[in-house]
């Protein structure tokens, strides 16, 4: 008597998780079993992604399947415009599952909240299992555990458990260099004449060439410059990345990890993180490769355990944030901020150099680093009252390495810190003399950073102390912020009225 021949299952792989030992996959056998991959507007339209972003995206997506196919695996692969595109991952699901007859369906559990409700919605009514993301250095449950019953449960504690699980910069029990942390050494200002290695750069091929015109002709209106594309696309392209970031630029990445400089946008920084957040990249793998280097010498240490920090830290912390707080945390809004988000953010035109510089770096390379989002576009729009939500969904829409867990709480908690102290201890504010002491935007401007109230005064002179002013009954009893109070009511009366004035009076120029 015949065996029947087993139904396949449908192996469902999102968009930033091409990372071939993913769960899904090794639940799956390549034998028998469907990959469905599927470019959707569901996931183009949820926000106005940058074009860039959208190319990236799909072009690694497309490769990323044709390496599944020469591993045997059959990929029902759903291009963006195939004439029966379902225009949602949830309709592909379903249309998939009955077109090749699969009664099973595996996913690895999404990084965003909304699609991993999505998905446990369908598993109502269809079998449907959704596998741990293994991928990260600490699961749920450990962090979960980590976090409960800690009145501040911070990320650097956080981080040092972090060092002592993975072993990365210890000898035995103790951290290299007898400190856990360097990054008091990590915040100096760019030298003049100073020069910076380019990225690593790669020509599209034909793959990511057809991708380009169809983002093209489909994203017309998107933000973002689309062309010239140079971000890699395959794992060897990431790694390739990886390594010329720890030749060229890691050994200089600590000492101007936070410095801002006009005409070299990406300084030594890595630009891997788009690589990593999509899979194509192991975080584990990015820090043994800088290990190794400050071991054998080429590397500093503050260079490589400030970067080692950032991934095996902060980005696991903030995950951790992230569901432990979802769904409620994209609605935390602790100043109670309302102003939408100045048209300024899309265009870049401003008379403030900072804003001008970053949003328009934002909008040729889809990129700006941590200091650039945190302290120039994020403080700003901090200080003038912007509502989070519409501060979130800019972020999320117009960088290449923003996915909803990542950017979420580094928007809302350490940018706005609209979750009222939860990730962190103060918020990040700044006048014009933080961004002139750490760049070179401020010669170009047409305001003067020295004068702090005036017409011609930087406006983030004022804006500072009003925002401490009238977030007095929410921020005053924070003892990080006693020594800002103390000096905010030295100032004589007549000072303080100009500010507010001033304040006032620019915001209106926003709305």
């Amino acid at each position: 008597m015949t065996k029947p021949v087993p139904s396949p299952n449908l192996i469902v792989i999102l968009g930033d998780q091409l990372s071939p030992d993913i769960a899904a996959l090794q639940a799956g056998d390549p034998q028998q079993d469907i990959v469905l991959m599927a470019e959707v507007r569901s996931e183009t339209d949820y926000v106005p992604h940058h074009k860039k972003k959208i190319a990236f995206i799909f072009s690694a997506m497309r490769h990323f399947a044709e390496t599944l196919r020469q591993r045997s695996w059959t990929v029902d692969y759903v291009a963006l415009d195939a004439k029966s595109n379902c225009g949602s991952l949830t309709s592909e699901i379903e249309r998939a599952a009955a077109e090749h007859g699969c009664d099973r369906i595996y996913c690895t559990e999404p990084g965003e909240w909304r699609l991993r409700n999505a998905f446990e919605q369908l598993a109502k009514h269809m079998t449907f299992e959704i596998l741990e993301d293994d991928r990260f250095l600490c699961n749920q449950e450990d962090f979960d555990t980590w976090w409960k019953g800690r009145r501040q449960p911070r990320m650097e504690h956080f981080y040092r458990k972090m060092r002592r699980k993975t072993g990365l910069l210890m000898d035995g029990d103790k951290p290299v260099g007898g400190r856990w942390n360097f990054d008091s050494d990590n915040r100096k200002p760019p030298k003049p004449g100073i020069t910076f290695p380019e990225p690593q750069r790669f020509n599209p091929d034909t793959i990511t060439q057809n991708v380009i015109e169809l983002v093209d002709n489909c994203f017309p209106h998107n933000f973002g410059r689309l062309k010239p594309f140079w971000f890699g696309v395959t794992q060897q392209d990431a790694q390739a990345a990886l390594d010329h970031f720890v030749t060229v630029a890691l050994p200089d990445f600590g000492d101007y990890q936070d410095a801002m400089v006009q005409h070299s946008p990406f300084l030594f920084h890595a630009l891997i993180s788009l690589y990593l957040n999509v899979g194509l990249l192991d975080p584990r793998d990015v820090c043994v490769r800088a290990e190794a280097a400050y071991r054998e010498g080429s590397v500093p240490l503050n260079a490589a355990e400030g970067f080692i920090r950032q991934i095996i830290g902060w980005r696991e912390y903030i995950r951790g944030l992230y569901w432990q707080e979802m769904p409620s945390y994209v609605d935390r809004n602790i100043f109670c901020h309302t102003s939408p988000l100045p048209t300024f953010y899309w265009t870049g035109e401003t008379e403030l150099a900072c804003l001008n510089i970053c949003i328009k770096q934002t909008h040729d390379e889809a990129y700006t680093h941590h200091i650039q989002r945190l302290m120039v576009t994020g403080n700003f729009a901090m200080l003038a009252g912007i509502e989070p939500k519409a501060v979130h969904k800019w972020y999320l829409a117009v960088y290449a390495d923003a996915f909803e867990w990542v950017e979420l709480p580094n928007t809302l908690g350490m940018s706005q810190h609209a979750d009222g102290g939860l990730l962190g201890s103060k918020p990040y504010a700044a006048s014009g003399n933080y961004i002139n002491r750490m760049s070179d935007y401020c010669g170009s401007c047409r305001y003067n950073v020295k004068e702090k109230t005036g017409p011609n005064a930087c406006p983030l002179n004022y804006l500072y102390w009003d925002f401490f002013d009238r977030n007095r009954d929410t921020l005053g009893g924070n003892p990080r912020l006693t020594q800002v109070y103390r000096t905010w009511d030295r100032m004589e009366s007549i000072r303080k009225v100009t500010v507010r004035e001033d304040a006032k009076s620019f915001l209106r120029t926003l709305s």
